[in-house]
């Protein structure tokens, strides 16, 4: 049987900590909890479970959190976990049985990462696959026999345990101001977190965040190494933003770029013309990018569809 650390990084999650320690607590040899700056009764509650606590002063930075908490485990594997997590009693004991039976020679563990579109989370999903559980050390080995090499790839399992994520609220703001401080750094963001970013504007982003957004994107259009879903994303922001702005010059600068893109377009920008035309009361025109948006992909938000065909019932009373 596998030992294993529980590593979380938390902060005010008086609501929920307790909740999720009591579904995972006797599956963990060491529970480790790492306090970035709660001002509530986190730290106690996290007292009845542990006395492995540790403070790390906050500096904007998720992986550097993540990777303190680490440092502290001392269990063969780390188990990475939220807050706002909870595993019911079916997932406990495919989890246990996991324990129980788990070849050393895997790495890494997946597990379905479940309930994401009941919260408006920026994940267009309710269950999707999430590395879980981690070897603590990695041991590397020779492999094949002639022109052998040193295997780097991690061996990955992906197990059917169910995670169910239950927020009691919504942490858009702060991930947006961790994105903002990345920019104003000058830190590079990579396609995946180019996404990430783009996503949770459309999806949760006030006026503030998108107009503070917009030197990024268009810096982005600008960067010759960004794909062409990247742009299309930029293109998304940049019609939001400006639309909400009301400044129609760039607004339909960058509408028109993304609707002549070779391909098939995106939702989001045919959508953001129709509430353009909306607010001018042209219901023709309305009309017609509501069902443009209706035929178009989406790219960042799959809840563009269903607030497109809402407009065209509303068009129709």
């Amino acid at each position: 049987m596998i030992t294993i650390s529980l590593c979380m990084i938390v902060k005010n999650e008086e609501k929920v900590l307790a909740r999720c320690l009591d579904s995972v607590r006797d599956l963990m040899d060491e529970i480790i909890i790492v306090d970035t700056g709660s001002n509530d009764s986190t730290k106690k509650i996290a007292e009845k479970y542990t006395d492995k606590i540790y403070d790390f002063k906050w500096n904007g930075s998720f992986a550097d959190a993540r990777n303190y908490s680490f440092s502290k485990a001392t269990a063969q594997y780390i188990y990475c976990a939220d807050a706002d997590e909870v595993i019911d009693d079916e997932n406990r004991e495919k989890f246990a049985l996991l324990k129980k039976g788990l070849l050393p020679e895997i790495d890494i563990v997946q597990m379905y990462y479940c309930n994401q579109m009941e919260y408006n989370t920026i994940y267009n999903y309710d269950r999707e696959l999430r590395p879980k559980l981690y070897k603590r050390v990695r041991n590397f080995t020779w492999v094949n026999p002639i022109h052998e090499a040193v295997a780097l790839q991690p061996m990955i399992y992906d197990s059917d345990i169910e995670i169910i994520h239950r927020p009691t609220g919504f942490h858009a703001s702060r991930d947006l101001i961790a994105f903002e401080k990345m920019y104003t750094d000058g830190l590079y963001m990579d396609a995946r977190l180019h996404t990430l970013y783009a996503k949770e504007l459309l999806i949760a982003g006030e006026k503030s965040n998108l107009l503070r957004s917009i030197p990024f994107f268009e810096k982005s259009l600008s960067d010759v190494t960004r794909s062409a879903d990247s742009l299309m994303e930029a293109y998304c922001v940049l019609t939001r933003a400006y639309r909400i702005k009301g400044d129609s010059v760039n607004f339909f600068k960058y509408a028109l770029r993304a609707v002549t893109t070779e391909g098939e377009g995106c939702a989001e920008v045919c959508l953001e013309l129709a509430l353009y035309f909306r607010s001018v009361k042209d219901e023709e025109e309305e009309q017609i990018w509501l069902h443009a948006a209706l035929s178009a992909p989406c790219i960042l938000n799959l809840e563009t569809e269903k607030t497109a065909r809402k407009m065209l019932d509303d068009l129709k009373v």
